[in-house]
């Protein structure tokens, strides 16, 4: 058998250089879909394929060499290093570099991210990998099971029992395979089956959605691009619809000319309504310390909020006799230790402490409170858009009461389980899934479950209008009607 491109040789810096730039794609790439944390770069993943799949020149170096054009260039080559006319092997030996450098240059090209879409350099690489099968189906073509598993008519399936992220199926597909991938999560089958085995079902087909004015059917919609458009404009009406159900728990913070006088690395938003990213809480829990009994003090790791250089934030704690207020500093700490490890006493493992009273609050104490009286919290800072990154700003009254302004309809009293030395959170009195979450996320969980169910209604019944016939048969039992394809939009629009 002779031996693959991927046992002699791999043009590896260009590869590795392809597969480092992945990281930093986020806009069309899989990795968008879930976050896997094993995912393998799709360079990685594409190059090791086809030098599986590719004969290393080798083996077949007998007919490079009766191919005129490629042993006179092998022959120049050899002149050029000073080798014998008659030497055989030396010629073998070039001709095969040649056609080596060949191949690498298509893997050069290959690896890169603008190559998953590009249909001439992927179909140079189906070539190769069909030459190479060709020769193997040559090369066994006495073989006593050859018709099975030598067909020159067909490529050899891949499977993938692990898939993880979906990567290498994914990949094996894009380069002409029969991909077949399964894996123990579930989470992980979903990721690939939202990749590789979906979007096949309704391939070529232009999108569903309502035309709005616009001739749908002008375009050629290759592949998924009928599929992704409609996930553009469902999951934008969804987003859209959200909005407007939902929006007011999400209020914008407008930057004053007081907040600026206290800080004046916000003056570039004076007088702006910037968009929230995130609101930081706290845990908190009544203080331990007779004094402060009716003081809920929080529970924090640590005060910093940004430790890049140049653009440090931290949550400075304001005391102020029986009570307390966070505000939010953009200079060095006086005490960075301290601030660095927020109400805890020391390490990252160890208890915490008051805020007004320094009393000591050992774990023990932390879990009979959650049990008995249920732990509190309290907005720590709060994180928005700004024009060249994160802006922190202190807590305001009105984001911290805007997401308990609306109770959820339905929410996941589910116990958590009972395994209290590895699932921690009951101990701590947080029994259910509900526990977990704050109301403002169980009001947004819950909208979008719903709209996604509305989209996908939505969906079958445009794609009905639209000509695509209604079997009634779900994705699951592999349907290919209007009902199948709603619940395929409504898989992309959920992820999104």
């Amino acid at each position: 058998m002779a031996k693959k491109l991927i046992e002699v040789a791999l043009p590896l810096d260009a590869i590795n250089k392809a597969a480092a730039r992945e990281k930093s794609i986020r806009h069309g790439h899989p990795s968008t879909l879930h976050l896997w944390w094993a995912r393998r770069p799709l360079a990685a993943a594409r190059a090791v394929l086809f030098a599986q799949m590719v004969d290393d020149p080798s083996g077949y170096v007998d007919v490079l060499l009766s191919d005129p054009v490629k042993r006179r260039a092998a022959r120049r080559e050899l002149r050029k290093r000073g080798g014998r006319k008659n030497d055989r092997q030396a010629l073998r030996n070039i001709a095969a570099e040649q056609e080596r450098e060949r191949l690498f240059e298509i893997l050069r090209e290959l690896v890169l991210w603008e190559s998953t879409t590009d249909e001439e350099v992927l179909g140079r690489a189906r070539t190769e990998i069909w030459q190479s099968w060709r020769r193997a189906c040559a090369e066994n073509a006495d073989h006593p099971r050859a018709a099975e598993l030598f067909d020159r008519k067909r490529l050899p399936a891949f499977h993938d029992p692990f898939a993880g992220g979906g990567a290498i199926p994914l990949e094996a597909q894009r380069l002409g395979l029969e991909a077949h991938a399964s894996d123990l999560n579930p989470v992980a089958v979903l990721i690939t089956k939202a990749m590789i085995e979906i979007p096949p079902r309704f391939a070529g087909r232009p999108p569903v959605r309502p035309a709005d004015g616009k001739d749908l059917t002008a375009k050629g919609w290759k592949g998924a691009a009928g599929l992704a458009e409609d996930v553009r404009y469902y999951g934008q009406w969804m987003r859209d619809e959200a909005e407007r159900r939902i929006g007011h728990l999400y209020p914008k913070v407008r930057i004053t000319p007081e907040m600026v006088r206290e800080r004046p690395d916000l003056k570039p938003y004076e007088g702006r309504e910037l968009t929230v990213i995130a609101w930081l809480w706290a845990r908190t829990v009544r203080s331990p310390n007779p004094a402060f009994a009716d003081a809920e003090v929080p529970l924090v790791s640590t005060f910093m909020l940004s430790t890049k250089p140049g653009k440090e934030a931290y949550v400075e704690p304001v005391i102020e006799g029986r009570n307390y207020r966070f505000t939010v500093r953009t200079d060095q700490p006086t005490d960075p230790a301290a601030t660095k490890r927020g109400t805890k006493i020391g390490g990252s493992h160890s208890p915490f402490f008051c805020l007004l009273s320094g009393s000591p609050m050992p774990f023990a104490y932390l879990r009979t409170q959650g049990k008995t009286r249920g732990l509190g919290s309290r907005l720590l800072a709060i994180v928005a858009e700004g024009g060249r990154g994160r802006v922190y700003l202190e807590p305001q009254l009105p984001h911290a009461v805007a997401g308990e302004s609306t109770a959820p309809a339905w929410q996941p009293d589910m116990a958590l389980p009972d395994n209290r030395r590895d699932f921690k959170t009951p101990n701590y009195g947080l029994d259910t899934f509900a526990d977990l979450f704050t109301t403002r996320q169980l009001v947004a969980l819950t909208t979008f479950s719903d709209l996604v169910g509305e989209a996908v209604e939505r969906v079958r019944r445009d794609a009905a209008k639209a000509g695509l016939r209604d079997d009634g048969r779900p994705l699951r039992d592999t349907g290919t009607g209007a009902t199948a394809y709603a619940e395929e939009v409504g898989v992309y629009t959920a992820c999104a």
